[in-house]
């Protein structure tokens, strides 16, 4: 029985491709929300619309994803946050967005609204009045509690959020995020933009995963207008992904090291990383890979030096990285700092949805390139690293096997790579349709959805970065532990700020 026989709904929506969609009815959102609760189904993403809520789902079991949509004819919708955590940033998101109002919800402050919008919400029109109170932090109750407000701004070049710790001395006892500081309104411009315009855009929203985002928005399109993508560039853009992921791996690795004060670490870390950035540059002729994946495939070949300089590279790091992980593995101070401390619960990880290393050391044995085997991983050998401990340490573990495993896709790409066609048009005078993909990113899984009309502009857009899920399993991460170790792990989430703020 699949996700959609066992929910009770008003229309099916056959145009959802590669996954079905339905509209459901009040009591079919809630049967919904009654399997999330019970652990049946994982949240996947929930966005708005100005009249209408959509949800993704998951069946860990059969790998099975379907989407549900309620329509708010009333301008509200019943809650899912009020029984299922995961949901509450996205819900608040939405209703900072739309003006939508989840009926009984526990929490509506504002998520990425700062007061700075005026009355509309900017993506419905509505000229409601917004809630102008100044934000309220949860309380704690306790003796000998006091509050450190640490951020927005921080030192160096990280992005702002704030953090709110209550801490009774040294030991934390809550830590409360908000964010919000970076919202560059990306969805908003995506309205009406042309599918060019718009792979711009999704190559933009978080930086450091410019593939994947470009991945996940081409793939969605192409699921939506039924392109074939060339063999050829298939094997281009996993190369592309899994470059990436060297490069954010070996550069988190060396900063999670360097807030343990093991600064050699990072500096050998580093070089490796920038081998990794030039080698992009040369082959795809940009350090970050922007612009080259695009819908139907992707814009340029690999450059005919960028195969001597991606096999330079690989040898490079099978001499140098080993060494690095001995050198981790041997130094006695580093582990009293990471083994044990920041530990993420299993079945936190589990509720959540937590997608990537955050997951993975906790257990949660999911990878969209395996579990969705989407091309041309499903051609391709390699592993899944998966750890318990769910601490500091485990997070590095992971990003060490996965820096490995991503060494030996790379060899297995190019020895698969040829001549062939890189880019198939997508095709015009197709009426409305829409489509959703998710692809791997270095810190977990990049859903995006999307509608288009019939002239291939984009009606709605939506961008989940795996942080959503991950930056409120930090808060939990830290109670317990002392001040001193929230860098070390915040470093070893290293959660995206731009790609939660949207």
């Amino acid at each position: 029985m699949g996700i959609l026989d066992s929910i009770p709904h008003a229309k099916a929506v056959s145009s959802h491709r590669p996954w079905p969609r339905a509209v459901v009815t009040e009591a079919g959102w809630q049967m919904a929300i009654d399997r999330l609760v019970e652990g049946g189904l994982t949240l996947l993403g929930f966005w708005g619309e100005p009249t209408a809520v959509h949800m993704a789902m998951l069946d860990g079991g059969s790998a099975e994803i379907a989407v549900v949509t309620y329509a708010c004819t009333a301008g509200t919708f019943p809650s899912v946050a009020s029984r299922h955590p995961p949901a509450l940033r996205l819900e608040r998101t939405i209703h900072d967005l739309f003006g939508l109002v989840p009926a009984a919800a526990d929490d509506l402050r504002p998520w990425l609204d700062h007061h700075a919008w005026g009355k509309p919400y900017p993506l419905s029109g509505r000229n409601a009045s917004r809630d102008v109170r100044p934000y309220q932090f949860l309380p704690a109750e306790g003796e000998a509690l006091h509050q450190v407000a640490v951020g927005p701004v921080h030192a160096g070049i990280i992005e702002p959020g704030h953090f709110r710790f209550t801490a009774n001395g040294e030991h934390v006892v809550r830590l409360e995020q908000w964010l919000g500081y970076t919202h560059k309104g990306i969805e908003s411009l995506m309205q009406g933009a042309s599918l060019e315009a718009a792979a711009k855009l999704a190559n933009r929203t978080s930086g450091d995963s410019a593939v994947a985002y470009a991945f996940a928005f081409a793939s969605a399109v192409e699921a939506a207008l039924q392109i074939e993508v060339p063999r050829q560039a298939t094997l281009l853009r996993a190369l592309m992904a899994e470059l990436e992921r060297l490069a954010n791996h070996l550069g988190d690795i060396g900063a999670i090291c360097n807030d343990a004060s093991f600064a050699l670490m990072h500096a050998q870390t580093g070089v490796l990383r920038e081998r990794c950035l030039r080698a992009a540059n040369v082959a795809f002729g940009h350090r970050l890979m922007m612009d080259v994946v695009v819908p139907g495939g992707v814009t340029r070949d690999i450059a005919p030096e960028g195969v001597s300089a991606l096999r330079t590279l690989l040898a490079e790091l099978r001499k140098v990285f080993p060494r690095l992980i001995e050198l981790y593995d041997n130094t006695a101070s580093l582990q009293d700092r990471t083994v044990t401390t920041g530990i993420v619960k299993a079945e936190y990880a589990r509720q959540f949805g937590a997608g990537g290393y955050v997951g993975r050391a906790s257990g949660r044995n999911f990878d969209a390139r395996r579990t969705l085997a989407y091309a041309p991983y499903d051609q391709l050998s390699f592993e899944v690293p998966m750890l318990e401990a769910g601490d500091v340490n485990a997070r590095v573990w992971i990003r060490i096997r996965e820096v490995e495993q991503s060494v030996e896709l790379i060899a297995q790409i190019l020895d698969l790579m040829g001549p062939g066609e890189i880019r198939n048009t997508p095709p015009s005078g197709r009426g409305a349709c829409e489509g959703m993909a998710l692809t791997e990113a270095f810190r977990g899984d990049v859903l995006v959805w999307l509608r288009l009309d019939g002239e291939l502009r984009v009606e709605r857009c939506h961008l989940r970065d795996a942080s959503w899920f991950q930056w409120p399993l930090l808060e939990t991460a830290i109670e317990g532990n002392i001040i001193a170790d929230f860098p070390l792990c915040n470093k070893s989430f290293n959660c995206s700020y731009s790609g939660a703020d949207l």
